[in-house]
């Protein structure tokens, strides 16, 4: 009997910590790409403007990070945003945010970098990286073409 109590409660405990550790992990999910990374601010340079961004406290972002500075020519794509190819994958946690806003730095699938320029709805989902502060100029800035850009720390 007392060996049968113990098989239980040795059973209960496993269950027990293996679901608080769900919890936990969903909780560190669910708020992982929503807080401004602490004082990890970029400059994003197109021509002659810079624009200065906040990328967020997660491990895209922080992979990302690592990869400044880097100038790369990001191509056109829909009349609201600029992309490019990484050439290694990044981390990712893609979610569908609904909106797309002005100044979005995304990436879609694990190695497409995305700068928006236009706020729209959509139903794809993308890995947020950060968001430009002040987006006032940034469509006339990145033009109607292909453009070339360079991220780097502030």
């Amino acid at each position: 009997m007392k060996h049968s109590l113990l098989i239980v409660l040795t059973f209960m405990s496993i269950f027990m910590s293996s679901a608080s550790s769900c919890n936990k992990e969903d909780d560190k999910i669910n708020t992982e790409n929503n807080t401004p990374m602490a004082n990890c601010k970029i400059k994003i340079k197109i021509n002659s403007q810079t624009f200065t961004a906040t990328l967020l406290d997660n491990s895209s972002a922080k992979a990302f990070k690592e990869l400044l500075p880097l100038t790369i020519n990001m191509i056109e794509l829909n009349g609201n945003e600029k992309y490019y190819d990484l050439s290694n994958s990044l981390p990712t946690n893609s979610s569908n945010p609904g909106t797309i806003k002005n100044g979005d730095l995304m990436l879609y699938g694990s190695k497409t970098l995305v700068l928006f320029y236009k706020t729209f709805s959509t139903s794809y989902s993308y890995t947020k990286l950060g968001t430009i502060d002040d987006v006032t100029v940034l469509t006339t800035a990145l033009g109607s073409g292909n453009v070339t850009v360079t991220f780097e720390l502030e």
